[in-house]
């Protein structure tokens, strides 16, 4: 591969994963056509795509190719014929293997409201209006990697999952939400549940060792349960968020709400040295899939992400996210807003305003 090049692994994945990313790839495609930006890019099957064909769920030749990457971008993972709780093989293996394997502990969630998107959100306008807020979540410890266990006893069927943090995976972690809010309002919550979990007390500990070298931050320390009821009624007064992969999990899907739909949210998924993965936060709606009416936004959005990050082209992400803007502004949408725009119609308006952006 030439190593000028910019090489992009595209995972689609499960259900509207494919419909998703090849909108994403259409939009990196464009501006690569424009700018010159000398993207490659190749196909790789991950979750129940990849088991079905090779009965892993992150195939070696998948992470080999996602490790000799520029950026991956992901569509979704998850698939109806794998949903039984006792299947030792599952599609949402292949993510968290992948993101372990890469290294990619924090993942970004931006939630960003326009004039547009109010419309949208079951909350009222003033609740929504003018958030601007970044979610950081940890994403290789805690429960999710946790030891688990099952078993039976004389009282019946019993479960274990283990939340397990590093002083440095917190500290890691915490350093790059500092970083992120130095460069934005300077506001960090970092939330836990300090009050029950001792996993939870080392997390706002080391939280707060780490405030040392960023005095210029205002820190402040939430339980997730409060911060749950701050996000619907007070979102506008928060900036960077900072959590564990669980809480962070709930957190941020939960900010659809403020956003009006899972498909209009972006992810990023980083590491210190590996390729960046992006995503939408939503799933693989495998009941949408091959009807054309997946919302592609979150994953232009999360393109977006990707060009301002990982192919330094911050100026053409803010030209993408003032086209999507536009699009949307102008009532432009599939089906889950309301709309009657198919995924490609969404697609083409995108482009068009990203040419009138551009030009």
């Amino acid at each position: 591969m030439d190593s000028s090049r910019k090489h992009i692994v595209l995972l689609p994945g499960d259900g509207i994963g494919p419909e998703i990313v090849q909108a994403g790839w259409q939009v990196l495609q464009w501006l690569d056509a424009r700018f010159e930006f000398g993207l490659s890019s190749e196909t790789h099957a991950v979750g129940g795509a990849a088991i079905a064909e090779t009965g892993s769920p992150l195939p070696a030749s998948t992470l080999e190719a996602c490790k000799g990457a520029t950026a991956v971008l992901l569509g979704a993972v998850g698939d109806p014929r794998y949903d039984n709780p006792q299947a030792e093989v599952r599609p949402e293996q292949g993510l968290l293997t992948l993101r372990q394997e890469l290294q990619l502990f924090a993942n970004i969630r931006p939630v960003k409201t326009s004039e547009g998107s109010l419309r949208w959100s079951p909350l009222k306008p003033e609740r929504v209006e003018g958030v601007d807020l970044l979610i950081v979540r940890e994403l290789t410890g805690g429960i999710y990697f946790g030891d688990r266990a099952r078993g039976s006893d004389e009282s019946g069927r019993w479960a274990q999952d283990t939340m397990r943090y590093s002083e440095g995976e917190i500290q890691r972690v915490a350093r790059l939400a500092f970083s992120l809010a130095r460069s934005r309002r300077k506001k960090l919550t970092s939330v836990d549940k300090a009050n029950v979990l001792h996993s939870s007390r080392l997390w706002r500990e080391v939280v707060t060792e780490v405030h040392k070298d960023f005095a210029d931050i205002t820190l402040e320390h939430q339980l997730v349960d409060s911060c749950a009821m701050r996000l619907i009624d007070d979102a506008q007064s928060m900036d960077v968020i900072v959590t564990s992969n669980m809480f962070g999990d709930i957190l941020s899907d939960e900010s659809a709400a403020i956003a009006g739909s899972l498909g209009l949210l972006p992810s990023a998924s980083w590491g210190s040295a590996a390729p960046a993965l992006y995503e939408p936060i939503h799933g693989s709606a495998p009941a949408l899939a091959g009807k054309g009416l997946a919302n592609p936004m979150a994953t232009i959005s999360s393109v977006s992400l990707m060009l301002r990050h990982s192919l330094n082209a911050a100026e053409q992400a803010s030209a993408l996210d003032r086209a999507v803007a536009l699009t949307l502004d102008a009532g432009v949408c599939t089906p889950d807003l309301g709309g009657h725009s198919s995924t490609q119609e969404v697609v083409q308006v995108v482009l068009q305003q990203l040419e009138e952006v551009c030009a």
